[in-house]
């Protein structure tokens, strides 16, 4: 066996996911590990002094998304907005062989508690 898994690319409540793949240049130069997720482009409060809550639910309604929060400050620190492009985070692990896109998953329901 490899020992080549596969890891999921988060992206946003309001952007697509990936499904990732290993490589063995991945084993060799990073120890089979690549992106988890985009990372934050903005952090929590800063998003929260930004965004404005009702603008946010329609951006996401606007896309077809589905969305339950336990309080409205979730939705502002986790908006699409708040996070790096996940596209290009993927593109670049891809692009530097360490994992391979697998599958692109599109959000059509957020539920944050």
């Amino acid at each position: 066996s490899s020992g080549i898994n596969a890891e999921y690319g988060g992206g946003t409540m309001g952007t697509c996911s990936y499904v990732l793949t290993g490589t063995e240049k991945g084993m060799q130069r990073t120890f089979g590990t690549t992106c988890h997720g985009a990372g934050r482009a903005y952090s929590r409060a800063k998003s929260r002094r930004n965004l404005d809550y009702l603008t946010v639910l329609q951006n996401l309604k606007d896309k077809g998304i589905s969305i339950r929060v336990a309080s409205p400050k979730l939705v502002m620190e986790e908006a699409p907005e708040s996070y790096k492009n996940v596209t290009d985070v993927v593109n670049t692990c891809h692009g530097a062989g360490i994992s391979d896109k697998c599958i692109k998953l599109r959000p059509v329901a957020v539920i944050k508690g």
